[in-house]
């Protein structure tokens, strides 16, 4: 017997073809490496029963001075609070609306409430306060007080909202009320090409485009940061709200513009984001207005920052230290990082350092990269004093006091667009987000491939092993352990409708699960538990005859006759399975019977096999519960076996 050891360079390597990776893996699902091996990804859990409304795009932990650990969820339907094993609803609300009527038919669920120029939309969140019981309804004040109800089939003058039971009383009745909608965020994605051709059929007069202007609208998102124990929450291209954790019956109480202590109410009403330096505490707006209140004057290049430990004093003066400067390259800034004793602030095209120099400039500005702009808001982490993120210009870049490109063996799969590959959809980048997953020095960037709308793949590079691996791992959002001890995330569905308490809620919207990470094997959430399928594939290697000796560094000069392989395993729970590929030439199809899959077990010594190729490549992977697996060294009982 002559065996040949199978030894692979840790990573994925999609810059090349399959033959040219000789010696290295080329593709993978749901992979990482440790300690150069690969091994199948950990488990995910739900966390509550419950999910919320819209795709989730935003996530923040902080604790409270008590002690009390809060996840914060920003969707584009509201703000929400992860607390205790379930989730809290502290959306903001919007200007109310007074004057509102009424009409109850016995016997049904549905409520007409009847407001003329009410600008209400399908789909809507509003509650109710200063309720009249509407006569003979059947109906307490209770059903309409204190409950969220999603505003159905608005018309002018009217919509219609759905009740917690059917009326008992008369056929017709009235009352009266205030109704209070929740504050408008955004659309579920990045929506491109406004103008012809755009909406829905028929949508307006023919020949006719459609009222808006051919921009792009971007998703809606929000920014989260703490300042002590309290919740900093800004709207994408909108206004900023707190919520403080040390308040009196807090999780009852919604975020606002006027918290007590800590007002936001003299804060710029349209910024991109906002952000807390941590070490200096000034709260920062990014592409927010020049005049604060003018919704008009919003500059996407233009910083505010606010006085230090001043939530709320943006005037700058003699004796404060808030103050305002614009960025001169690029046409907007996308995103920004705390990092060690500075802020990264990153454009479509370049990068900047904010670092805190104290009185009298307070903070001095410097570019210190260009063509290396960021393509979305939630596109870049930071991790052990380095930055990373992923460039609108193609390629990832990495920040430890410069600027650099990072070398990726996996960047023609995420950003090349053409041929068979399904690169990423530029169209709607701007929902791609990444984060750190420290567990395993890994940074993950979850973004859409071309012809989706949602976040479907992911890419991952790990900075220990300073490799790379390609995922179709979803997560709208996600958040590294550090207050949790594990990693939380969420996976979003236009098609679900949410499990909240809103009455008449529909899945307009879609949902979003919230899952914990690294836990287990296996995928559980309320319809049971599911398999984690992971696989890993080899490029092709061929074979030479080196003193009689088989080498898989060949060039394919001779068959290779296959007759067992001794699988090699660090870790293996449950079952796994080998599939051996056969080929005679490198881009010839794949033999319609590769050898396997074969099942390895804790038992298994050794796989008999029968094969003659010139060319071979192997897959390791699983399909059921309770399975994972770190596979080491492969051999092969592989002999030259002639040329013809």
């Amino acid at each position: 017997m002559s065996l040949t050891k199978l030894q692979f360079r840790p990573g994925i390597n999609r810059e090349t073809t399959s033959y040219s990776n000789e010696g290295g893996w080329y593709d993978c699902d749901k992979i990482r490496f440790r300690y150069g091996l690969p091994e199948k990804i950990g488990g995910w859990s739900q966390l509550t029963s419950n999910t919320l409304p819209g795709a989730a795009r935003a996530k923040h932990a902080f604790t409270s001075l008590a002690g009390e650990k809060y996840s914060a969820i920003g969707t584009n339907k509201g703000l929400f609070l992860y607390y205790g094993g379930d989730f809290f609803d502290i959306t903001p609300l919007d200007t109310a609306i007074t004057g509102a009527t009424f009409t109850v038919t016995s016997g049904s669920a549905t409520v007409t409430v009847n407001k003329s120029s009410h600008g209400l939309i399908n789909g809507e969140y509003i509650t109710f306060t200063g309720v009249t019981i509407p006569t003979n309804s059947g109906y307490s004040t209770a059903d309409f007080t204190g409950n969220t109800f999603e505003v159905l089939n608005s018309q002018s003058g009217t919509f219609q909202i759905t009740m917690p039971s059917n009326s008992a009383g008369a056929s017709s009745a009235t009352g009266a009320a205030t109704i209070n909608p929740y504050v408008t965020i955004g659309p579920p994605v990045q929506t491109p090409g406004y103008g012809w051709g755009t909406s829905t059929w028929g949508a307006s007069t023919w020949n006719t485009p459609r009222s808006t202007s051919n921009v792009i609208l971007d998703p809606g998102q929000w920014s989260l940061d703490n300042f002590g124990e309290v919740l900093i929450a800004t709207i994408h291209n909108g206004k900023t709200f707190t919520w403080n954790a040390g308040a009196t019956s807090a999780r009852t109480v919604r975020a606002s513009t006027s918290t007590s202590g800590f007002s936001t109410s003299a804060n710029p009403t349209a910024s991109r984001f906002t952000l807390v330096s941590d070490r200096d505490r000034h709260v920062f707006h990014f592409g927010t207005e020049t005049t604060i209140g003018s919704v008009g004057t919003q500059d996407p290049m233009f910083i505010r920052f606010s006085d230090q430990e001043n939530l709320n004093d943006y005037t700058p003066t003699a004796t404060n230290t808030s103050g305002t400067f614009r960025l001169d390259t690029g046409n907007e800034i996308r995103g920004a990082v705390q990092g060690k004793d500075y802020t990264l602030v990153l454009t479509d095209s370049a990068a900047y350092i904010i670092q805190f120099i104290g009185a009298p400039f307070t903070f001095s500005v410097r570019q210190v990269g260009t063509n290396c702009g960021l393509i979305g808001q939630n596109a870049l982490s930071y991790s052990n004093g380095r930055i990373f993120w992923m460039s609108g210009e193609g390629g990832f870049f990495v920040y430890d006091g410069t600027v650099k490109m990072l070398p990726c063996l996996v960047e023609d799969f995420v950003f090349t667009t053409g041929g068979d590959n399904l690169g990423i959809n530029y169209n709607v980048a701007g929902v791609t987000y990444a984060e750190h997953n420290s567990l395993y020095n890994e940074i993950n960037w979850f973004y859409p491939k071309a012809n989706s709308t949602q976040i479907d793949r992911c890419v991952t590079y790990n900075y220990g092993e300073n490799c790379w691996t390609t995922s179709s791992l979803a997560r709208s959002s996600y958040m590294d352990q550090g207050v949790f001890d594990l990693p939380f995330a969420t996976e979003y569905s236009t098609s679900a409708t949410p499990v909240f308490p809103i009455q008449g809620i529909t899945n307009t919207a879609g949902a979003s699960i919230y899952y914990e990470h690294e836990k287990g094997t296996d995928q559980i959430n309320t319809t049971g538990t599911t398999s984690i399928n992971a696989f890993i594939r080899s490029g092709d290697f061929d074979i030479t005859n080196n003193q009689n000796i088989a080498d898989i560094r060949g060039d394919g000069e001779f068959f290779m006759s296959v007759r067992r392989f001794i699988p090699d395993y660090k870790i293996l729970t449950g079952n796994s399975k080998v599939t051996l590929f056969i080929n005679d030439y490198p881009n010839n199809t794949a033999a319609s019977s590769p050898l396997g899959p074969f099942t390895i077990t804790s038992s298994t010594d050794k796989v008999d096999t029968r094969a003659r190729a010139r060319l071979l490549s192997l897959k390791i992977e699983n399909d059921s519960t309770g399975e994972t697996w770190r596979y080491g060294t492969l051999r092969l009982d592989a002999q030259p076996d002639g040329r013809r």
